[in-house]
């Protein structure tokens, strides 16, 4: 995803679709999440978000700056990571276990480490790798590159991480990213416990203008505007609040919306972009944009790449959104709204988002972490990577940390240089059932 960085928002069997009518320093939350301005020294306000300083979130890694003229404040600084030995670097989040959480990463390159390209790495979340950060092709267009994920946090500690790869030739950096609250009613159809959902696509359709966020949204979603030169767009006559619909869609996206005239189907490609052929949660928002009375409905079927998505929606101007939690696509795909028969107007659809389903590797022992959080605690001088899962991605474990992956992972053996112990090693190191032998040299 790539908005611009002049932008104002800082500025496979398919299931049948439902409906809805409505050791690191851990920082304290503010009241929804953590806006963060990676590398800064200074608070950052823009527009009505404010974006603080990350050092109260991470131990490890160097404050750089970019030269690049007319850039956003929170992109005129990053964090970046030169020490190669560490096998990740990672920020540590203080949660509520079992919540909802956004975490979007925002990457501008601007050549800070004298190079022209920007370097390739990971994303690691509660230690499942999440993707692989390339940001080449968009800062050679001079935009940002952002991510995004949904998930739930088993513990009462979420982390973020990053890491080199084989393809890694400079230093991973990042230079701002939001952690933010949401509603446990928010996108609830998915099983949070099996895996997260990363945005693929988040629009809203027919209008002009740059990407809705906060406060307009109030959880800081992203919604980008989507154009498409051959649908003819309308304008809503009835006011509608986010708390109307499912997953709280912002009442601004329903300002304007595709259309067609009676009799016709409305067909474009969407999403935007050919995606990989696996399971999506989809969600779409639709209001009759005429002046409420008792006319204001309009009935049509939505399909998805070919596949019934939901027949004969009933849209009023109360709006209705309609989710599918597990929903097949692959390359490009193509929406289309079909009329039902003597419809006196046509389909109309207001936005849209779509999620990948990202399944859970596997977790370490809960013992386990927290023996080796204490142990960690225990030295003078932790190693910079000793924050977040001990053992996973299996190779993205600690310095020193050999463990065994079967159902959940274990920690098996510590081999570990003499960092200075500030006492006796935690007793907690008991719990640590599965190990075989603790090295010091």
């Amino acid at each position: 995803m790539s908005p611009s960085i002049f932008l104002s928002w800082l500025v496979s069997i398919p299931i049948l679709a439902a409906i809805s009518s409505s050791a690191a320093p851990i920082a304290v939350p503010g009241p929804k999440g953590f806006p963060l301005n990676c590398g800064g020294t200074d608070e950052v306000t823009l527009g009505n978000e404010k974006y603080i300083p990350d050092d109260g979130f991470i131990l490890t890694g160097t404050k750089g700056t970019v030269k690049t003229p007319g850039i956003l404040p929170i992109l005129s600084t990053l964090r970046f990571f030169p020490d190669g030995q560490a096998r990740k670097y990672c920020y540590a989040f203080q949660v509520t276990k079992g919540g909802k959480y956004l975490v979007r990463t925002i990457y501008y390159y601007g050549g800070f480490d004298g190079g022209k390209e920007p370097p390739v790495f990971d994303q690691i979340v509660q230690g499942t790798k999440w993707a692989t950060v390339n940001t080449t092709e968009d800062y050679a267009k001079g935009q940002t590159t952002y991510y995004e994920i949904i998930v739930v946090s088993p513990t009462k500690t979420l982390n973020v991480c990053l890491a080199r790869n084989k393809n890694t030739t400079s230093y991973p950096f990042i230079s701002a990213m939001v952690v933010q609250s949401l509603e446990n009613s928010m996108y609830n159809s998915s099983d949070f416990t099996k895996y997260a959902l990363t945005t693929v696509a988040r629009n809203y359709f027919g209008q002009e203008g740059g990407a809705i966020s906060f406060p307009d949204d109030q959880y800081y979603r992203l919604w980008e505007p989507f154009h498409d030169k051959n649908q003819p767009t309308v304008e809503s006559k009835s006011n509608v609040t986010s708390s109307d619909f499912w997953n709280f869609p912002p009442a601004k996206a329903f300002t304007r919306g595709f259309t067609t005239s009676r009799g016709k189907t409305i067909r474009f490609q969407w999403p935007p972009m050919s995606v990989p052929a696996t399971k999506y949660y989809v969600a779409m928002y639709f209001q009759d944009n005429r002046t409420p009375s008792p006319y204001s409905w309009r009935v049509f079927s939505v399909t998805l790449n070919g596949l019934l998505f939901y027949k004969d929606l009933n849209v009023t101007e109360k709006g209705v959104t309609v989710y599918a939690s597990e929903w097949p696509l692959s390359g490009v795909t193509e929406l289309m709204l079909t009329p039902a028969d003597d419809m006196p107007v046509g389909p109309v659809i207001n936005a849209a988002e779509v999620l990948q389903l990202l399944p859970y590797g596997s977790r370490t022992q809960t013992r386990d972490v927290i023996a080796m959080e204490a142990l960690g605690s225990s030295f003078d001088d932790p190693p910079a990577d000793w924050v977040g899962d001990p053992c996973l991605p299996p190779e993205n474990s600690w310095t020193g940390v050999t463990c065994t992956h079967e159902l959940m992972a274990r920690v098996q053996k510590i081999e570990l240089r003499n960092k200075g112990l500030a006492g006796s090693i935690s007793p907690s190191i008991a719990n640590l059932t599965a190990l075989t032998s603790i090295t010091f040299y």
